[in-house]
């Protein structure tokens, strides 16, 4: 019986992890799993080794309170793995933990793969010299990344992005709109401040500042938040005081469905603007983190582009207003553009059909084609 182990440090990545042990039951019946993971990963068989919560933390001051604590779970996390010698064990995104825990099990004779690859092309590139040793497969999801290790003389295998597996473009519009007793007249907008509990404290005021003033100028608007299992209580309490109170939305075939009714989003960079996207919904992205973990950032980042869309795209197909433009005055300027200019949303679109073909593996799902990779090197391996 194999015995696979992950690690999935967040929200995002407890998604991935899901689909690919779906994946990895479908090709091998009787896998079993360990970790660390969320919701959707216990659904799917894993009993977490600790809430996944704990590990769920960005930014550098934001990091600092927690220390101890993350020490102690990452000895933990080590100590049970080395007990339970997986047949393999497989890392998803969340480097500052995950990468501690590949370099810890090293010379221990467990098979190694890290499914995301850490985003060094886009700031602190010269990080990559640190990962030599550190796994025997690395799992790409953008199809950049490949040629980007090979000039550090790193193999990279690109796999696709599970995103493409998530049903974004099968919502209901209709059944959204009678489920929350929308009038014809009443315009849906998604505001997406991210699953982690620092995003939703920086984010989400700012968000609801920016609806706020949109509704002034656009009558009728119906403001929809998707709600992370992790902070779906922080969520709750910082929006009840909003003056156009929004829908709040955490089952997937609901939020899907919100995509299919929204006429814009407001989105913070990452992993949700490319599921927009893949559901047709123009955007605008937004960002902003503590004023010294910015600084520091502006100093190492390496890319034009922080919106993932824009990143593939080559050019910014959809606004990016971080940090200092991260305000709600600009915000709704360009959220309102989006609503009154037909012409600017269909020009985002017509952009995303090209994105979506870029990231898909040939022949097979890319939860598949990961899951491929992760039971050949199990097998290379015993």
């Amino acid at each position: 019986m194999t015995l696979v182990y992950l690690i999935a440090g967040e929200e995002s990545g407890d998604v991935l992890g899901a689909r690919l042990m779906a994946a990895l039951k479908s090709a091998r019946p009787g896998v079993t799993f360990a970790g660390i993971g969320g919701p959707r990963m216990a659904a799917e068989g894993l009993a977490p080794l600790f809430p996944q919560r704990e590990l769920a933390i960005m930014g550098l001051l934001e990091v600092l309170p927690r220390l101890v604590q993350l020490r102690a779970r990452l000895k933990q996390t080590i100590a049970d793995i080395l007990a339970r010698r997986p047949a393999v064990l497989v890392t998803i995104d969340s480097p500052g933990f995950t990468l501690r825990v590949l370099r810890a099990l090293s010379g221990h004779g467990i098979p190694r793969a890290h499914y995301v690859a850490p985003q060094v092309w886009a700031w602190r590139e010269g990080r990559v010299k640190h990962f030599p040793g550190l796994w025997e497969e690395l799992l790409c999801l953008l199809p950049f990344e490949p040629a980007f290790f090979a000039r550090h003389g790193l193999a990279a295998r690109f796999v696709g992005h599970p995103v493409l597996e998530a049903g974004l473009a099968e919502g209901n519009a209709a059944r959204f709109r009678t489920a929350h007793a929308l009038a014809p007249g009443q315009r849906v907008v998604i505001a997406m401040p991210g699953s982690r509990r620092s995003e939703i404290g920086r984010l989400l005021p700012v968000f609801g500042e920016t609806l706020h003033r949109l509704a002034a100028r656009i009558p009728g608007l119906a403001p929809v938040v998707p709600v992370a299992h992790s902070v779906a209580e922080a969520v709750r309490e910082a929006t009840a005081a909003w003056p156009t109170p929004p829908i709040l939305v955490s089952d997937t075939t609901e939020k899907h469905d919100a995509f299919a009714a929204a006429e814009a989003a407001l989105v913070k960079s990452g992993t949700s603007t490319l599921e927009l996207a893949l559901a047709g919904v123009p955007m605008v992205v937004a960002y902003k983190v503590n004023p010294i973990s910015a600084a520091i950032a502006r100093r190492l980042v390496k890319v034009k582009y922080a919106g993932l869309v824009n990143l593939l795209a080559g050019r910014e197909i959809a606004p990016e207003l971080i940090q200092s433009r991260c305000t709600p005055p600009l915000l709704e300027a360009a959220l309102a553009r989006l609503l009154t200019d037909p012409m600017e949303a269909a020009a985002q679109r017509m952009a995303f059909r090209d994105i979506a073909a870029d990231l898909a593996p040939p022949g097979r799902t890319p939860s598949e084609a990961a899951a491929a990779e992760v039971l050949a090197l199990a097998d290379r391996s015993s």
